[in-house]
């Protein structure tokens, strides 16, 4: 059986992390299970959490006034969704919809800047992997808004 501990140990986005850093990533983290066409957040909303998904896909949607939700991203097995949670005002830049059953590890924001706090360098190994995440969702939205807007030049 394995365990939460072990499976973020392995995991790619924290693999070579201090294992008591892991240890306290443990303390945050809860399994989450979403339907297919679940909301796992709305753009705007409170950002309390981020997630590694471990099963299923999850699209990762902008809201375009008068044209509705647009895909920005799509977000598969082994991959980070959110980072909204660690920016303030904490408020989610985006909005999230299970496409397909979807079982992640959700990790509670508030407990992490909480741990990132009492642990500067922890809150580093952290922020330098979110700016990968972050830098790699803001360049599909831009090939996003590049197709939905350039196309009608």
């Amino acid at each position: 059986m394995e365990t939460l501990e072990r499976i973020l140990a392995e995991h790619p986005f924290l693999q070579g992390l201090d294992q008591s850093y892991v240890a306290l990533l443990v303390g945050c983290a809860s399994n989450v299970v979403f339907r297919a066409e679940e909301q796992l957040f709305r753009e705007g909303t409170p950002a309390n959490q981020f997630f590694i998904i471990r099963h299923g896909d999850v699209a990762v949607e902008l809201h375009v006034p008068g044209r509705g939700a647009l895909t920005i991203d799509t977000v598969h097995e082994g991959e980070v969704l959110g980072w909204s949670w660690l920016v303030p005002p904490y408020r989610w830049s985006f909005s999230a919809r299970a496409l397909t059953l979807t079982r992640a590890i959700a990790f509670d924001g508030a407990c992490l800047r909480a741990k990132c706090e009492e642990n500067h360098d922890l809150g580093y190994e952290l922020l330098r992997r979110f700016s990968t995440v972050m830098a790699e969702r803001l360049q599909s939205t831009r090939l996003q808004l590049m197709d939905l807007y350039g196309s009608g030049r």
